[in-house]
This record gives C-alpha cells, sequence and structure tokens, in this order.
C-alpha cells in the first residue's frame, strides 16, 4: 500500500454518516430521511443541497467530545488506507456558538489524536481556519486566540469560505501575526475563482500553501511563478469534479500541474459529501507508484509538523 499523506480536509465535512447517527442519537437529534444514501456516503443534488446538508452534520456536534470523537474517528478511517500524517482544518466557531471554550475544544481534539497514534500510528495535527466571508475582524480575533493559548498540536492558520466575498489583502493582519508566531500559513484560492484569486493570496498573504488552486492552470504565467516560490498546492480533484469544477477526473488540471512543475499534494476535502475517500484519490490520480509515493512526500514537506516529525515521516514513507 503506498504511504499517503493529506493536508486538506475539514473537520466537520469528514463526519461519516454512521457517525452522524451516533452523535445525533446521543445528543437527542433526529436526522432527516434521505440525508445519507445506501452507500455510506450523504445525498444532494446541487451546490445549495450540499451546503443543507453540510449545515445539517454540523448539527449533531454539540459537546467537546464529539469533535475528538470526529478527528478520531477520520484518522482511524485514513490510517487504514495507509496515511500517515493528517492535518485538519478546524474551525473555532462551530464550538465558539455552542459556548465550548477554545480550550475545551483543543483538548477534545487533542484526546482524539492521541487516541488515534495508539490505536493506528497515524500523526495528526490541527490548521486552525477562519470563515472569509465572516470578516477580517473575526479572522484577527482567532488568531489573538490562537497565540495567546498555544497548543502543542495546532501548527497552522488558514481560511476557508466564500471565495468571491472581501479581498485576501484584508485579512493580511491576521495572517502576518499567525506567520510571525511561526505558525505555518495556507489558503483557499483558485477553487471556484479563476487565477487573479491565487496571484492576490500569494501577493498580500504569507502563505506556503493554496487550498485547491487548481484554476491556476488557466494562467501559464501563474504556474511557472508557483513553481519557482514551491508553492505548494493542496488539490482536491473529487472535490473538484463533485462541484462541478470539471466535469470529469479526465479533464481535472491536475496533471497539467504537475507537468508544469507546480507542487502538489491529494486530499479529499469533505470525502463522505464527494463520495470520496483520500485511498480514492491517490488510486483515481491516474499517476504511478513513484509519483504517488513523491506526491507523499511533498505532503510531509509541505506540511507544518515540527522538523523532527517531519524528518521521522519522510524517514518512514521511503525513497
Amino acid at each position: 500500500m503506498i504511504p499517503k499523506a493529506e493536508l486538506h480536509c475539514h473537520l466537520e465535512g469528514s463526519i461519516p454518516p454512521a457517525l452522524a447517527r451516533e452523535l445525533a442519537a446521543r445528543n437527542g437529534l433526529e436526522l432527516p430521511p434521505g440525508l445519507m444514501g445506501a452507500d455510506g456516503f450523504y445525498v444532494w443534488n446541487d451546490f445549495l443541497s450540499f451546503l443543507d446538508a453540510y449545515d445539517l452534520v454540523c448539527t449533531t456536534m454539540r459537546q467537546p467530545r464529539d469533535f475528538g470523537d470526529v478527528i478520531y474517528a477520520y484518522l482511524a478511517g485514513a490510517a487504514r488506507e495507509g496515511a500517515k500524517y493528517v492535518e485538519m482544518f478546524c474551525s473555532p466557531e462551530r464550538p465558539a456558538a455552542l459556548g465550548i471554550s477554545y480550550g475545551a475544544w483543543l483538548d477534545s481534539l487533542e484526546q482524539g489524536i492521541d487516541r488515534a497514534r495508539r490505536d493506528f500510528g497515524i500523526e495528526g495535527r490541527i490548521v486552525v481556519i477562519c470563515i472569509r466571508h465572516y470578516g477580517a475582524d473575526r479572522a484577527l480575533s482567532m488568531v489573538r486566540t490562537m497565540v495567546a493559548e498555544p497548543h502543542r498540536y495546532v501548527v497552522g492558520f488558514g481560511m476557508g469560505g466564500d471565495e468571491s466575498k472581501y479581498m485576501p489583502v484584508d485579512f493580511a493582519p491576521a495572517f502576518r501575526l499567525a506567520h510571525d508566531k511561526g505558525y505555518g500559513c495556507t489558503v483557499h484560492a483558485g477553487e471556484v475563482m479563476g487565477p487573479e484569486s491565487v496571484w492576490a493570496a500569494i501577493r498580500d498573504l504569507p502563505v506556503t500553501r493554496i487550498g485547491h488552486g487548481v484554476r491556476s492552470a488557466d494562467d501559464p504565467r501563474l504556474m511557472e511563478e508557483l513553481a519557482r516560490r514551491g508553492t505548494v498546492l493542496e488539490v482536491c480533484p473529487g472535490s473538484n469534479v463533485a462541484l462541478g469544477l470539471y466535469p470529469s477526473r479526465a479533464a481535472h488540471p491536475l496533471h497539467r500541474l504537475i507537468a508544469a512543475g507546480v507542487r502538489v499534494t491529494l486530499s479529499s476535502d469533505d470525502p463522505p459529501f464527494f463520495h470520496t475517500t483520500l485511498g480514492t484519490e491517490y488510486d483515481k490520480a491516474g499517476l504511478g507508484d513513484a509519483e504517488l509515493r513523491g506526491i507523499t512526500r511533498t505532503a510531509i514537506e509541505a506540511s507544518f509538523a515540527d522538523e523532527a516529525t517531519k524528518q521521522r515521516l519522510l524517514r518512514e514513507i521511503g525513497p
């Protein structure tokens, strides 16, 4: 089995239907019929129904232990597919709305990560993400909390949300603070918006990675610049196809990006919503074993883990 590593998966988007049912029962909630298919994935028809399904599943997490159970379940599943390392995108917004403190939320995630390491030997880390359409003030407040309450598993800062809202430069104070305090930085860009979104991100933010970034393939000069900088794209083909960015995996620009010398990794984004897993992304990438192993090495090298952890993982993966 090819050893794998993942840099782009959202905690809330990783909840498998079986766990969602368990969480709902634990918290006295009823999930509507038709949300879950017999194949173990969620059912939705278009982008708006995807958002509705996503929001419904998120509501099953109501108490601190739920968050730890979710990250444990994901790491366990990824480990069974050969994953050695996963960085999970985790937003403090939902626990805060539930009245759960930042510290209690992280304690639960830490317990889940530690359990997964004991049971499966996988390493997990946390990238705290702000929500773009909530605005720059919320982002800066989040980073201030993050740096005031450091945690050994919080290794980076990122931004998801509606790519059409605001500009990357609006969030520069938040990203600069995270970067200056030693956190790695990544940002969603070039997914639904065009190459100009990626240009703005690498111009105005101290990022070494771009979440998705696939629209960079529309601009040869941008691909040259990304290759020159060594900026890594967290590519999620299954997500892009499911959301209609590309009609098929064959039409996806993964291979064009690689051919242009852009460093890429493979990730699952919100796997049970997009009928995929990390293993599926590797299996359907259309790449040979040596290339896939190289993608895993790129992911470890581009990760925000400490240097000792990176070197240990690289030794485990091998050449």
